[in-house]
Parts: C-alpha cells; sequence; structure tokens
C-alpha cells in the first residue's frame, strides 16, 4: 500500500505533462501549442501554401482596396496623374509597364509641343498585378501631383447574374423537350417563339456575366502626364573684389580725362570761327557809329 501511494502521484504528474504537449482547440478557430505563440487559421493557411486573407493594403503610397474575403468580385480602377521633363517618353515607359505585366493599353493620346507636352493614356492589367503596376508607374522618373483607387464589389450582382443565367438555360432546355413534343403548328410556333425570346435573355445574361468577369480579371489606371515647370536657376552672386573696383574706377577716370582732352582739341581747332564772328560784329558796330556823327 506504501509503495502505490508513492507511485499513484507520480503517474498522474506524467499524464497532466502528456496532455500539456498536445493540442487543444480553442474558440474562434485558434489553436495553441505547449510553449508556443497563438496559431491562427490564417496562419494556417499560409503553413498551406494558400494566400492568407488580404486586407486594406497601400502600394508605395497609394491605397489600394481589397477584400477581405478573396473569393468576392472587385473591379479595381485607378487615376494618375503625374509630371515630367518629357511626358511622352514618360508614356512609353508607362505603356512597357503594362505590358510587361500581362496587360495591354487600350487608349493614348499625345499633344502640345515641345516645352508643353501632354499625354494620356488608359493602361489594362490583370488584377493580380494591380498593385505591382501601381508601385512601378509611381517609380518613373516623375511627379505625382494626385492618385486615386477605387474598388467596386460587384459579387452579390455577380451572383444575382449566373443564377438568372442558370434559371433561363434551365427554361431553355424546357422549351426544347416541349418542342420535341409538339404535335400542331400552333404549338410549335408558340413554343418556338418563346424559346427565341429565351435565348435572346440568354445571350444578355450571358454577355453581362463576361462583362463583369472581366472587369474583375482586369483592372484599368487612366494616367494623365504633364510637362513640368522648370525653375530658372538663380544667377550666381559675385564676390567683391576690390582690385576689380579699382580697375574699373581707374577706366572711368581715364575716360573722363579723354573726354576733357578731346573737347580742348576741338576748342583748339574750331575756337577761331566765333572769336572771328565776335571781330566782325565789334568792327561792324564801330562803323555805323562813326557814320552816324557824320550825318
Amino acid at each position: 500500500m506504501k509503495r502505490l501511494m508513492w507511485v499513484l502521484p507520480a503517474v498522474l504528474l506524467l499524464a497532466a505533462c502528456s496532455t500539456a504537449g498536445t493540442t487543444a482547440s480553442g474558440p474562434g478557430g485558434t489553436v495553441s501549442t505547449a510553449g508556443g505563440a497563438p496559431f491562427g487559421a490564417n496562419d494556417a493557411a499560409v503553413a498551406k501554401g494558400a494566400p492568407p486573407q488580404p486586407g486594406n493594403g497601400t502600394a508605395n503610397g497609394v491605397p489600394v482596396p481589397q477584400a477581405f474575403d478573396p473569393t468576392r468580385s472587385i473591379i479595381l480602377t485607378a487615376n494618375i496623374s503625374m509630371k515630367a521633363s518629357d511626358p511622352w517618353a514618360t508614356a512609353e515607359k508607362a505603356q512597357s509597364i503594362a505590358t510587361d505585366l500581362g496587360g495591354d493599353v487600350i487608349g493614348l493620346n499625345e499633344s502640345g509641343s515641345k516645352d508643353d507636352r501632354i499625354a494620356g493614356l488608359t493602361l489594362r492589367v490583370p488584377s493580380q498585378q494591380f498593385t505591382e503596376a501601381l508601385r512601378r508607374l509611381r517609380a518613373l522618373d516623375a511627379d505625382v501631383t494626385s492618385s486615386t483607387v477605387n474598388g467596386q464589389d460587384v459579387s452579390d450582382q455577380f451572383v444575382d447574374l449566373k443564377a438568372r443565367l442558370a434559371a433561363k438555360q434551365a427554361e431553355e432546355q424546357r422549351y426544347d423537350a416541349l418542342l420535341t413534343r409538339a404535335s400542331t403548328i400552333d404549338e410549335i410556333l408558340k413554343i418556338d417563339s418563346a424559346l427565341s425570346n429565351v435565348r435572346t435573355q440568354i445571350e444578355q445574361l450571358q454577355g453581362q456575366v463576361n462583362s463583369i468577369s472581366s472587369r474583375t480579371q482586369f483592372s484599368t489606371i487612366s494616367v494623365s502626364i504633364s510637362t513640368a515647370a522648370i525653375t530658372p536657376a538663380p544667377a550666381p552672386t559675385a564676390a567683391w573684389d576690390p582690385a576689380k573696383t579699382a580697375a574699373q574706377a581707374f577706366a572711368t577716370l581715364a575716360a573722363v580725362l579723354r573726354g576733357f582732352a578731346d573737347v580742348a582739341i576741338w576748342m583748339l581747332v574750331f575756337g577761331w570761327i566765333p572769336l572771328l564772328a565776335l571781330a566782325l560784329a565789334v568792327v561792324l558796330t564801330r562803323g555805323r557809329r562813326q557814320m552816324r556823327p557824320a550825318a
């Protein structure tokens, strides 16, 4: 009995340790392991190689709306305005980004002169490459002035269209079965008219489904590029140079002295003409005074 009393606690201790080493699932799908950090359902998906549940993210400063549920259908669009020294060259680089990512260019407009060019283009890229396309566009040699990213959830509309399409296809099959069993011309004409109407509706619904599917598989990015204003470089301010100032002062003094010398030479050459005219006027004046008393 004494031996059993000693062995029983040891057995219970070993059982408790083995229970602590096993995993136990908690509420909310979280699994905890002994001596480890909490292991969530999203982490389990990553461990299995599945993509984690996405949340709201950013692409080089541009917000990118993403569905919390990857099964949702999201139409992503973006508008980016930028300024570049050569908008046409930047537009060519933007086109290369779209084609490199498996997309294409569905619109291009270039106008303006050499110093005032404008470029506008519309790119379509796979939705999986939408974030990467935005990152590469913002990495171009241009200043982004504005950027807008929009996401439209069309999952409910897409599911509704597919359900309506399935119902119309089932209705078409019923009319086909009735058409094979029709016995009179009147029944055949009525069934054929109803069948034609149903097939028209099926084509319309199929077109809407294909349109939404294409818009969710490919995202649209509109880019507008204008010429960046070139700011003139400020004129360098020259440092004060006493020697240069003295040289300018001596040059000005020499020019003044040369001017005075020129005036003196002109007076020497042509100064006798006024003196001669003055002497002639004096002689004439005296001659008139002498003639008056004689008269």
